[in-house]
């Protein structure tokens, strides 16, 4: 009998503890090769593609799509193996990693023969991932019988003693093709909604399925539910009341009534967020001041940068990013709100580098990505490293490791239509500054009403690490800048 080896979902790192099943990339009976793509978990930091370190046939999965399992939990298992004889395509994965015959164990075969053996954070070794294959029960049964069983398990494997046969019973059906989906947010809309994507037609490029598409779903299915019950509660030809109901409606909690409220798990980047801010609105004594500047000559500036030819041309720098670079040489003058808090040791910690984190809005909820090193960075290496995780985030595409370890957050709430907000600092840090709308207003300039450029400029900080004086200090260098952006050739 072949070795039917358990995978369990790894440790993604970053303290996440658990992941949710956003698409499986196999089915059972199909045939992976080590370091193959098997499922897509989506967790409280980011996406990712989980690879199995074994090859073999895939005996059973465990989890449906939208099921959240624990760190540790089983994912799926593999029959390692192949039978006697055996020759093509089908073969190669499990003989690739099955090479007992050497006289090496399970695992130290999967290392030797190009195999990773662990997983890392969603990422394989790189190598080339095998068509996926089906095979027949009848043909498993035999290559079950007649291949040779492997000496010691691979790390952490458990041996399933349930014959593959049995397993294989609960086989789920072959899909009939990709669901033109991109977007994760869509996908659970449609799963709680109980919408059938297949039967959409996406109203997209190349007909990707949008949300739109989702949420006209789900009306015109509540608009048929509505209408079935008015039928049956009124008949044809009766003009008689409807019958009241003999006992009250139950309330949910809160005094929020039962019937027609939706309950939304707070999981993945939603539960994340929740978690993150209510400890720090729990553990931080945070205050907020803000001053309005006129941003004209700022706006100036970067028309000018933006606007020039020749060998002074470059990529076209933002006004996130020249704001990024005001928040560095701000932190260089004021290293009191690069900081952080160690609660048990009770000592400020202040931090040597600034890896400047900024908001990003995307479909999946609010995401922080960080700029690493920002105070090494000018404005336009800045502006690119901005751009390319924003990219990231659109897509859906970023580690965890790419939205933790910030040290201080550049918030441009202004992108809302916004002027002003009293942000909630992201913990553990120390300081965000928040940036309103640029807009034209009546302005004193020089002595004479004019119209400018103005925008608010709001500072959240956390009282532990400073005094008033100090944030003020930060917020009023910050706002002269944007206002005098001469100011900053002294640190350039």
């Amino acid at each position: 009998m072949a070795q039917v080896l358990e995978f369990k979902l790894p440790d993604l790192g970053e303290g996440l503890t658990e992941a949710e099943i956003v698409r499986w990339l196999v089915e059972v009976g199909d045939v992976v090769a080590i370091d193959q793509p098997v499922v897509e978990v989506e967790t409280a930091k980011a996406m990712v593609e989980v690879p199995c370190p074994y090859g073999g046939v895939v005996t059973a999965r465990f989890g449906e799509e939208g099921t959240e399992l624990p760190v540790g939990a089983p994912l799926l298992t593999v029959a390692v193996g192949a039978p006697e004889g055996a020759s093509g395509p089908a073969a190669s994965p499990a003989s690739s990693s099955s090479p007992s015959s050497s006289g090496k164990g399970s695992g130290s075969g999967a290392e030797s023969s190009g195999g990773s053996g662990n997983v890392l954070v969603g990422y394989g070794t790189g190598a080339p991932a095998a068509r996926r294959r089906r095979i027949r029960p009848d043909r498993l049964d035999r290559a079950v019988a007649k291949a040779p069983v492997s000496g010691a398990p691979v790390v952490e494997a458990q041996v399933v003693e349930a014959p593959v046969a049995e397993v294989l019973v609960a086989e789920a059906p072959v899909s009939d093709g990709p669901v033109p989906v991109v977007s994760p947010l869509v996908r659970r809309l449609a799963r709680q909604h109980d919408i059938d994507l297949r039967r959409l037609a996406g109203s997209g490029p190349d007909g990707l399925i949008l949300r739109a598409d989702v949420d006209r779903a789900i009306r015109t299915e509540e608009e048929t539910a509505a209408a079935t019950a008015r039928a049956a509660q009124a008949p044809a030809g009766s003009h008689a009341k409807p019958s009241t109901p003999s006992a009250p409606v139950a309330a949910a909690p809160n005094g929020v009534a039962a019937a027609g409220a939706e309950r939304i798990p707070l999981r993945g980047v939603r539960g994340a967020v929740a978690d993150k801010l209510s400890r720090s609105r729990t553990e931080i004594p945070d205050a907020t001041c803000w001053v309005d500047a006129d941003a004209t000559e700022l706006m100036a500036v970067r028309a000018a940068m933006n606007a020039a030819t020749g060998p002074s041309a470059g990529p076209k720098v933002s006004v996130l990013a020249l704001l990024a670079r005001i928040c560095t040489a701000a932190l260089a003058r004021f290293p009191e709100l690069n900081a952080t808090v160690d609660t048990e040791a009770r000592e400020i910690v202040r931090l040597p580098g600034v890896h400047l984190g900024f908001a990003a809005q995307t479909e999946r909820g609010l995401v922080v990505p960080v700029v690493r090193d920002a105070h090494t960075r000018n404005a336009e290496s800045i502006g690119a490293e901005i751009a390319r995780l924003t990219e990231l985030a659109r897509t859906g595409k970023l580690s965890p490791a790419q939205l933790t370890g910030g040290t201080f957050t550049l918030n441009n709430y202004g992108v809302f239509g916004v002027d002003g907000s009293t942000p909630i600092i992201n913990h553990p840090e120390a300081a965000m500054l928040g940036v309103g709308r640029i807009m034209p207003k009546p302005w004193v300039h020089q002595g004479e009403l004019a119209v400018r450029q103005v925008v608010q400029l709001s500072l959240t900080f956390d009282h532990r690490v400073c005094d008033g004086g100090t944030a003020g200090g930060f917020l009023r260098y910050v706002a002269d800048c944007v206002e005098q952006p001469a100011v900053l050739l002294r640190t350039l």
